[in-house]
């Protein structure tokens, strides 16, 4: 890469400043605050890293992809030019712990063009003073409009085996309580599975956890990977190599496989890589506020935030259940249905949910499992398992609707579509009278 006079003279005064940005021919630097990124085109492959205090963080790391095309975009790269800026804003949130956020960083954008194909892929980075994220543009270009995702080649790679905090990469459920081990210790199989299946369908890699993921070094530094902007794209975990503590993007596929369907001019989620000497820092970081998506919305004067609970854990705990009998065949055949006595969403525990919540200080209270359909919600290849507006039995939607209101609580819906958005589609009508006729005015 060759620089003009004209470049070295517009940069001049942004190095002078808290901050430095020093191009060479195979390598860019910018330094903000405690966090400096280092980006590079190593014989064609780009590579980034991370230091934090001088420390380094992330240790030099392949960007690129795969195409199911069988084009790979992680070799043989030029880099034309870089471009940065650096902005500093403040934007107020519609809800949220603060009143007003701070977006300060500095951007930078490298060009890239794969020699062999001409196909043109940019790789923008945003450092802030906490960390850095990135993202993947692809151009308006010739040589490639329509195409899909087989592998994102996103590597993180580690500088020791990190105390982690995990959870197994389950393509069907978030919901596990985390785990916390050395990282060469993490097993996806190893604990009890809480999605329904096939531990091999639903945890295909037994590396593999979810983000976020946090981390702890020996020396004390605190690293979370995760991501933000993610629409109209696969999910990211993470593949664990315990022998070179590295972490590999691993996108979650759809049935056929597939990671990302893109047209040109198109962008990847943000990765993020959160950084600091205090724990209680990477919660309070806004990073992933600030790379998401401004709001569409111009009156968000409907918006009415609350505090609520609800029975949720009961059920993920096994101690209730959503369904209502362990017969299923009952439910097709005349006479009485048979309660197994494990269902949550009854009149009387909702009524004790309902006044601890008025007790605490909750505003809202969600319920699942009220209505009929959870015996046959997951693996029976029913497309309408649920109609929305029918209650078990022991779930008396007037009484309930009366107490609350009495306690000050407001009830909130809850509609499980069992993955069939095709039936809900056609019942939205229905649930919405349903919910208008007993003061439901959130779902």
């Amino acid at each position: 890469m060759v620089c003009s006079p004209l470049l070295i003279k517009s940069l001049l005064p942004l190095c002078l400043t808290f901050f430095t940005f020093l191009v060479s021919a195979q390598s860019v630097s910018t330094t903000f605050n405690k966090v400096k990124l280092q980006f590079t085109v190593d014989n064609g492959v780009p590579k980034y890293s991370v230091n934090y205090s001088n420390r380094p963080a992330i240790l030099p790391s392949q960007l690129g992809f795969k195409l199911s095309d069988t084009v790979s975009l992680n070799s043989d790269f030029l880099l034309l030019k870089t471009d940065s800026m650096m902005v500093d804003e403040t934007w107020k949130p519609v809800w949220g712990e603060v009143s007003e956020i701070r977006n300060h960083y500095r951007r930078i954008t490298f060009y890239l063009k794969q020699k062999a194909t001409d196909i043109e892929l940019n790789i923008v980075f945003k450092v802030f003073e906490d960390g850095v994220g990135f993202r993947y543009e692809f151009p308006l270009q010739k040589k490639l409009k329509f195409f899909t995702v087989s592998d994102e080649l996103t590597e993180f790679n580690l500088t020791g085996d990190h105390k982690t905090f995990w959870i197994p990469g389950d393509y069907d459920s978030n919901e596990y309580a985390y785990f916390t081990t050395k990282l060469s210790e993490v097993d996806a199989w190893k604990p009890r599975m809480i999605s329904y299946g096939d531990r091999k369908i639903n945890i295909p890699d037994q590396m593999a956890v979810q983000t976020p993921l946090m981390m702890k070094t020996t020396e004390g530094l605190y690293i979370n990977i995760h991501e933000a902007a993610l629409v109209n794209y696969s999910s990211m975990q993470l593949h664990v190599d315990k022998e070179k503590f590295k972490l590999s993007c691993s996108l979650v596929p759809d049935a056929y496989g597939t990671k990302a369907y893109l047209r040109t001019p198109d962008t990847t989620p943000w990765r993020t890589i959160i950084i600091s000497d205090k724990a209680t820092e990477i919660l309070a970081s806004k990073m992933i506020l600030n790379l998401n998506e401004p709001s569409k919305i111009e009156n968000t004067s409907w918006i009415k935030p609350m505090k609520y609970m609800g029975i949720w854990w009961t059920l993920q705990l096994g101690t209730g259940s959503w369904s209502y009998t362990n017969n299923i065949d009952s439910l097709s055949a005349q006479g009485k249905i048979v309660p197994h006595g494990k269902h949550a969403a009854t009149t009387a525990n909702v009524k004790r949910h309902i006044d601890f919540a008025a007790a605490n200080g909750f505003k809202g209270l969600l319920v699942e499992g009220w209505n009929t359909g959870w015996e046959e919600w997951y693996g029976y290849w029913k497309e309408a398992p649920f109609d929305f507006v029918t209650p078990y039995p022991d779930f008396d939607v007037p009484e309930i609707s009366r107490y609350s209101k009495e306690k000050g609580v407001q009830m909130i819906m809850h509609n499980e579509t069992s993955g069939s958005a095709t039936n809900y589609d056609r019942q939205l009508d229905t649930a919405f009278r349903f919910m208008n006729k007993y003061g439901y005015t959130s779902v």
